[in-house]
């Protein structure tokens, strides 16, 4: 699934919140969910900002920001909420370098 094609699903279902995922060190999921708005084609690339010193054992307070880039290929209406939710799993990079985070 393209981008684009996330788009059109997300208007397609009336969605009104991405609901955004990704896995921490000891491989327990995390998210953070934002409104349907936020979502655009550039968000795919240029990802979503996040505070990463609120995750356990990832940056210290004062090198916290990080970035979670969702995957186009992950993109699924949540079957269990009450509000029509997109699910999107994320890749974690470092903000100016855009390096993975391991």
């Amino acid at each position: 699934m393209s981008p684009a094609d996330v788009l059109k699903l997300v208007k397609e279902q009336k969605v009104a919140i991405i609901d955004l995922k990704f896995m921490d060190f000891p491989g327990m999921w995390q998210h953070f969910s934002i409104p349907v708005e936020e979502l655009t084609v550039d968000s795919f690339e240029e990802g979503f900002g996040f505070d990463g010193s609120s995750i356990r054992g990832w940056q210290p307070i004062n090198a916290s920001d990080m970035l979670v880039l969702p995957d186009p290929a992950t993109a699924r209406i949540d079957p269990f909420m009450e509000v029509p939710t997109l699910s999107l799993i994320c890749d974690i990079v470092d903000p100016i370098t855009k390096e993975p985070y391991s």
